[in-house]
């Protein structure tokens, strides 16, 4: 079973959806990114996903974009990336995705990063705009080479093949983009997310996560009942930019990483 699968088979086990927050590696620096992923393992994270900074995030909202912007200013690169999971995957306890977009990978060559990721302890692999088809022809098989799984998202557009195709080539888990556009926070989900939810849940072998927009405690509350897991990722990256200069940063990072949390834990 791989660590992805025992954090989902923990939460089942709970009664309760997977909490799945989102940083930005890098911002506002490494040093920093891991003491936030420390704080987030405290605050209540099961599953950890950690942003790859791109220069043209064509799928994430102005919070994330500006967070990347800070990242790659700071100097931060894949291979520093990959040093830092190496050096606290062991100690955070928790599975690391990497959520990139495909140049990062294809400019390391795809055999060459799907072996250092494993070799670094990243347990997923979210390619955002990579789809499955495309895919096939090398990121799949080199991480099924390694063990890493492959996730794959699926949107309120998706088509029943699409459907099919994302459940054939993901492993770990789907993740479900809850509305149409990019990241964000929003103060209201999508009326029909959690009928659309619930419905795809149901179809699919592997767990569901939801992300983009969720941003409150009753948001994650409300999702985490029709999901097996809740992704928080904007929410938690503006904190990170508007209090990056604070002594206490992990400390309010953590606070809110336990706020939102809270809810999936009754």
């Amino acid at each position: 079973m791989s660590a992805i699968d025992a954090a989902f088979a923990r939460c089942r086990a709970d009664r309760r959806a997977a909490f799945i927050p989102y940083l930005t590696a890098g911002d506002p620096d490494l040093e920093t990114t891991g003491r936030l992923l420390e704080a987030l393992t405290r605050g209540g994270a099961d599953i950890i996903e950690l942003g790859v900074p791109f220069s043209d995030p064509i799928a994430d909202g102005p919070v994330n974009q500006r967070a990347a912007a800070r990242a790659l200013a700071a100097g931060t690169s894949l291979s520093g990336i990959l040093d830092l999971v190496a050096g606290c995957r062991e100690r955070l306890g928790v599975p690391i995705v990497l959520f990139t977009y495909f140049n990062p990978i294809l400019a390391r060559g795809v055999e060459s990063f799907a072996e250092q990721a494993a070799a670094s302890g990243v347990d997923g692999v979210l390619c955002v705009d990579l789809p499955p088809e495309e895919a096939a022809g090398e990121l799949l098989p080199a991480l099924r080479e390694v063990g890493v799984a492959s996730v794959f998202l699926l949107a309120p557009t998706s088509t029943r093949a699409r459907e099919k195709a994302v459940a054939a080539a993901s492993s770990g888990f789907v993740y479900y983009v809850s509305r149409t556009g990019v990241t964000g926070t929003r103060e209201e989900l999508p009326p029909e997310l959690l009928r659309e939810a619930k419905r795809l849940r149901r179809r699919l072998k592997l767990p569901l996560a939801v992300g983009f927009g969720i941003s409150t405690p009753e948001q994650v509350e409300a999702v985490g009942k029709v999901a097996d897991g809740v992704v928080v990722g904007s929410a938690l990256v503006r904190i990170v930019e508007q209090r990056a200069g604070d002594a206490d940063l992990v400390e309010i990072v953590e606070r809110e990483a336990s706020r939102l949390s809270g809810p999936l834990r009754g």
